[in-house]
């Protein structure tokens, strides 16, 4: 059996919580609402008349759409492989969240994405800025496991010029 690659489930959730919590954004401009108004109402201006909590909510939705489906800019940069500055910036997202109504199942989906990137973290996990689909799969005997080593992009390069000479070779 394979093993857990928590960074890789920890992206996926946090997929999940930045698309729900776009939604919730965009929902908030329609039925502004703070989540904690039962508790009391000095939070009511930042939903309505001017609606700066739904803003917020829908460009940290975007910046994590951004961020976990990287952009090409973005891609392979020190600010998408940090997990260290992800630990720091999702605590903020799940907070603008937790004000807005709508954006409660977020902050959870967040809070949850959080443990796991944590967890990765304390056993070492780092991100690669190499997709996935590029990353060289081994079977390891002394472990009776997978292990997992990043290519290089060289090698990549290398390889699929490799084996377009070889399909060429065929097709003559």
């Amino acid at each position: 059996m394979g093993k857990l690659i928590k960074n890789h489930w920890a992206r996926l959730i946090i997929l999940t919580a930045a698309i729900f919590q776009l939604a919730a954004g965009i929902h908030g401009f329609f039925w502004p609402k703070i989540f904690w108004d039962f508790l009391t109402k000095n939070l009511d201006s930042a939903v309505k008349p001017v609606p700066i909590l739904q803003i917020i909510n829908v460009l940290l939705g975007l910046l994590g759409l951004a961020w976990e489906w990287p952009l090409k800019p973005l891609a392979g940069t020190l600010f998408h492989r940090s997990i260290e500055i992800r630990l720091f910036i999702l605590p903020l997202s799940a907070l603008a969240s937790a004000l807005l109504y709508q954006g409660t199942n977020p902050a959870i989906y967040y809070l949850i994405g959080m443990a796991v990137y944590f967890w990765g973290y304390s056993e070492g996990e780092v991100r690669y800025s190499v997709p996935r689909s590029r990353v060289n799969r081994t079977y390891n005997n002394e472990t009776d496991s997978f292990d997992i080593d990043c290519m290089s992009r060289t090698m990549d390069l290398a390889t699929a010029k490799t084996n377009t000479d070889r399909v060429k070779g065929i097709a003559r």
